[in-house]
């Protein structure tokens, strides 16, 4: 793997909606995250994802973009972006924006001119068929529930979205619309943008013809999801390979890929040395437990299931590239809730699996409030929740015959409005987040956990964070905690997760007791060193072996 300028770097991803508001609208802002560059330089951060601050109806939380070259007012302006850029830059940080071209929004001037003229141009940047038997072209269900096929008042023509229906999907056969697409993607690149994180990217490939490809239904509503389309889609790698070429590859930009569904033997084509992208997530633990059914039927993911499934991806990826490693993101519930059983969470508890995330080879992705151990909402009503997924998840629930009050329990825990709710700052009114009413309630946690609380004590979690973004870029390890191989060790002992970063000249040795009750683990060889605790002390039983307490994590040179 050839080395690249983004390799020990430690990453951050902002919601920009919900991270620091300074107008008193209830809404975060460009100008708010200006303002918080130090805090997060102070965190050992060096690349910002911003997720979609584009002009927007929010339909999608601004995953619907009605302008690619404009910021939504409710944001900011475009000086305020241009000022974020130089301030960032001014701290030897970079900022990466949202790619979302599978979609636009259907308030795009383009999808208006497509809705004046289905025949006409620009119909043909969209995916407009002619509806069968009274009916929709063909049974895809979308990602957020019912048809993936919208009427077009007047006609018997229908557009396709595979997500919300304010949502077109972009004609990505048609060379205009993709010269568009690259040449918005390097106006950004002048701006002085780093890099994009590229929003449902295999979606931008439909198995064709779209009009005669149907399937059997997968649920009593009569329609499919459309993974079952996009495994039979080819080519989409043509269109990436193309897209890398015409863009990122003139800028020296670090890319990262939501990619969903890859095939093992396609990831050197993801993120080998001349792959599509820099980078893609991990999502093999995030999707563990998931059912086609829904997420009333999805199991919950055990300690050792999270062990094996960060071992598969580690083996997966090897050498081939470097994986981003995350807890949780904006479409995930809050890591520390999901991953620790309910009645083991503690500081020590959240530390512990911040410390395996950072060990594992892969660029790390701190979600914002991750480092201050942000927790899952205890919402109490539907009424409370705004996210369009959800919404459609309870919907189904329902529809399976569960109960309401099941629904809502299943529902809850697996929002997007987990991780989507306001910063905690500190303990003032809304957290610190903003003076005005918050767009989506503050967790009523606000008190107990806020970074204010946190900043100026040594034993906080917000200062664990910052050991491990130090120890990354320590040169007396970075080398190993980059580049090392990642190597199992007693992969089998039950809810211990432990293991070997090796580089040419140093093994270090990851182990976490995944559980409350401690666990005596014997070493390979003899500790050399204690590079990291999230406890005070380290009990020796011998010179070859540790007895870990309840959630302990260790980082020893042996």
């Amino acid at each position: 793997m050839k080395k690249k300028w983004w390799h020990g770097k430690v990453a951050y991803q902002i919601y920009p909606k919900s991270f620091n508001d300074t107008t008193g609208n209830g809404v975060g802002d460009l100008r708010g995250i200006i303002e918080k560059l130090d805090y997060l330089k102070e965190l050992g951060v060096d690349i910002i994802w911003l997720s979609p601050c584009y002009c927007s109806p929010f339909a999608d939380q601004g995953y619907d973009i009605s302008d690619y070259y404009n910021i939504d007012p409710v944001f900011g302006n475009m000086d305020d972006m241009d000022e974020l850029l130089a301030e960032a830059k001014k701290r030897d940080m970079y900022i990466l924006m949202d790619l979302v071209v599978n979609h636009c929004s259907d308030e795009h001037e383009w999808f208006k001119k497509a809705m004046a003229d289905p025949d006409g141009e620009y119909g043909k940047y969209f995916y407009i068929e002619e509806g069968k038997d009274g009916k929709e072209p063909n049974n895809w269900r979308s990602y957020f529930g019912g048809s993936a096929w919208e009427k077009i008042p007047g006609t018997n023509k229908y557009y396709l979205h595979l997500f919300h229906k304010k949502q077109p999907d972009l004609n990505w056969e048609n060379k205009k619309v993709r010269d568009e697409i690259y040449t918005m993607i390097n106006w950004w690149f002048e701006k002085g943008l780093a890099g994009f994180r590229i929003d449902a990217i295999i979606n931008i490939k439909k198995a064709l013809p779209i009009i005669d490809y149907c399937y059997s239904p997968d649920r009593e509503d009569g329609f499919v999801e459309p993974h079952r389309m996009l495994k039979d889609a080819i080519g989409v790698g043509d269109f990436l390979t193309e897209l890398k070429n015409e863009t990122f590859a003139k800028h020296d930009a670090f890319t990262v890929g939501e990619v969903f569904d890859e095939r093992e033997e396609d990831i050197p084509l993801f993120i080998g040395d001349d792959g599509y992208f820099s980078s893609m997530f991990d999502f093999n633990e995030t999707i563990f437990g998931k059912s086609r059914n829904g997420w009333y039927d999805c199991k919950p993911i055990t300690p050792d299931d999270y062990k094996r499934c960060c071992f598969e991806t580690q083996e997966k990826i090897g050498d081939i590239g470097m994986i981003s490693t995350i807890i949780e993101n904006h479409d995930e519930p809050r890591g520390v809730s999901h991953y620790i059983p309910a009645d083991e969470l503690s500081e020590t508890a959240k530390k512990f699996l911040g410390t395996m995330q950072f060990m594992l080879r892969g660029l790390p992705f701190i979600y914002q409030g991750q480092e201050i151990g942000m927790e899952n909402v205890n919402f109490t009503s539907m009424e409370q929740i705004d996210d369009i997924s959800t919404r459609d998840q309870y919907r189904v629930a329902i529809e399976a015959g569960i109960s309401p009050e099941e629904a809502f329990a299943s529902v809850k825990h697996y929002s997007r409005d987990n991780s989507r709710t306001p910063f905690q700052w500190d303990d003032s009114k809304n957290a610190g987040f903003t003076t005005g009413t918050p767009w989506l309630m503050v967790s009523p946690d606000y008190k107990r956990i806020n970074a204010a609380s946190q900043i100026n004590d040594p034993n906080s979690l917000l200062s664990y964070y910052k050991k491990l973004t130090a120890l990354r870029k320590n040169p007396e390890y970075s080398e190993t905690v980059v580049y090392g191989k990642t190597v199992p060790y007693l992969p089998e002992t039950s809810r211990l997760m432990a293991f070997e970063r090796v580089s040419e000249n140093q093994t270090l040795l990851v182990l976490g007791n995944f559980q409350t009750q401690p666990q005596t683990v014997k070493l390979p060889s003899k500790c050399k060193k204690v590079v990291l605790n999230n406890l005070e002390n380290v009990d020796f039983v011998s010179d070859t072996e540790i007895k870990l307490e309840g959630y302990q994590a260790l980082v020893v040179e042996i």
